[in-house]
């Protein structure tokens, strides 16, 4: 498998437990950052239920519109665990059991080794696997999807896969300015900002019941210099003696 440059990437969380509210969501959390911190855009999340017809049409609108989809859940031994098989009927390819990951599984259930957990050696047919020295328990990737578990610790490990073989064309740089006035009356001065540097992505946060900052405004973009004229120009357009700090 060859390292995979990616502007924009999408996540599709699968789950009845998350959308009934028995298990708390934490994977796109992780994600999210390990996005950002090797620069690709998470530009889409969607969270379907345990239904093939749903999977199926979301991760397939996803692989067209993004240069890479990551789910999360769905790939155990259970009834409910549906991913695998709704990835491989969305794209017109059998789902089967792929000897490297079975010799695996066998050699660690031994004879104890069920159809259950032979289950969790399906993946779509054409798909590669990505591992690491570290961690060679393969993550399986069909064309530009990338099929991680749902359970927070095994996905958070599978993150160190992502970031070995996913890599934006430049990283982000990123300017926090915490000021005292609300958000209400640095409208006028945001405005003005996004408008002359529409290659900025502007963020505004008001915090409550903090002594020390009323608002938390941000400052994204690829270009360090384009970051530093949108922090100059806000800061000039703040009110003399406007206390602040700047990260």
């Amino acid at each position: 498998m060859r390292a995979v440059i990616a502007h924009t990437a999408s996540a599709l969380l699968i789950g009845n437990e998350l959308l009934s509210g028995k298990v708390h969501e934490s994977n796109l959390l992780e994600l999210a950052r390990t996005l950002r911190a090797i620069g690709v855009s998470l530009r889409r999340v969607v969270m379907v239920p345990d239904e093939p017809e749903l999977i199926g049409r979301e991760v397939r609108d996803q692989s067209q519109t993004f240069d890479v989809v990551f789910t999360s859940g769905g790939v155990g031994p259970t009834h409910d665990d549906v991913t695998i098989e709704s990835i491989a009927r969305a794209f017109g390819v059998p789902a089967n059991i792929d000897p490297t990951m079975e010799a695996l599984l066998r050699n660690a259930y031994g004879e104890r080794t069920t159809d259950g957990h032979l289950r969790m050696a399906l993946v779509p047919e054409g798909a590669v696997l990505a591992t690491t020295p570290e961690i060679l328990w393969p993550t399986p990737v069909y064309r530009n999807i990338w099929i991680l578990p749902g359970v927070p610790e095994i996905f958070r490990m599978k993150l160190a896969v992502v970031r070995a073989w996913v890599r934006g064309p430049e990283g982000f740089v990123s300017k926090a300015v915490f000021t005292k006035m609300d958000e209400a009356d640095l409208k006028p001065l945001l405005d003005d900002v996004v408008r002359d540097h529409p290659e900025v992505d502007v963020g505004s946060y008001p915090k409550w019941f903090d002594p020390t900052y009323k608002t938390k405004i941000t400052f994204d973009s690829r270009s360090g210099e384009r970051v530093e004229a949108a922090v100059s120009s806000f800061l000039a357009k703040l009110p003399q003696g406007e206390p602040q700090r700047v990260e």
